[in-house]
């Protein structure tokens, strides 16, 4: 029963009614806790009306680390991250952020206003399930990730999507980063590209321009 609450999203309510969402998926071997103080540092209006979702990916056995079970949205085969894809992991992790999107709209938040977020192996779940679910959302905010089977990406091309990555990442590297944005640039998307002297990692220019798309979107 303890690790079932445990493993409900954490969820940070916003001042006034809700009007919007954010599903913030973390990155592997993390849990929920991990963007939740990164929420403050947004400086969002005291107004915003942007209820922030964190939650926590279940623990499974990752091949590229042994074996050791961790929190894990899907197994990481190898550093061949284009190519050695767990596509039916992906999928289903696909479903568990629709379930999430799906909680929003029935607590009254419109499709338009709910964005999917992600560090990492999060950002990767971020986009391949904001471009393959059924209704358009608000926008995909993928952070020092990749994206593996874009050739399966048809619907949505109006959606916001704003890619990060770090200059010096030595986990994901820039080269394969970029390739997918290239990659679904040339299938119809629009990106909004930023890169930052880092590396797998989260910095402060990048917070404040994750605020200002946020604003920008979200219309606070």
């Amino acid at each position: 029963m303890q690790e079932a609450q445990h493993d409900l999203p954490i969820i940070l309510e916003p001042p006034g009614k809700a009007q919007a969402a954010v599903i913030w998926l973390h990155g592997l071997g993390a849990d929920g806790e991990d963007f939740v103080d990164l929420v403050p540092q947004l400086k969002l209006p005291e107004d915003h009306g942007i209820r922030f979702i964190f939650p926590h990916a279940p623990h499974q056995p990752v091949t590229i680390n042994g074996g050791m079970r961790m929190r894990s949205w899907y197994d990481i085969r190898s550093t061949d991250f284009m190519g050695d894809v767990d596509a039916a992991g992906i999928r289903v992790a696909c479903y568990r952020a629709y379930d999430l999107i799906k909680q929003q709209i029935e607590a009254g938040i419109p499709a338009e206003k709910i964005v999917l977020a992600g560090f990492s192996q999060g950002g990767l779940v971020a986009l391949h399930a904001a471009l393959s679910y059924e209704r358009l959302l608000g926008g995909v905010l993928a952070l020092s990730t990749y994206c593996p089977m874009y050739e399966q990406f048809y619907m949505h091309h109006e959606i916001p999507i704003m890619m990060t990555h770090g200059e010096y990442d030595q986990v994901i590297p820039l080269a394969i980063a970029q390739h997918s944005k290239q990659a679904l640039e040339q299938k119809g998307y629009q990106i909004q590209w930023h890169s930052y002297p880092m590396q797998h990692q989260v910095c402060a220019e990048e917070i404040d321009d994750i605020a200002a798309w946020l604003k920008q979107i979200l219309k606070f």
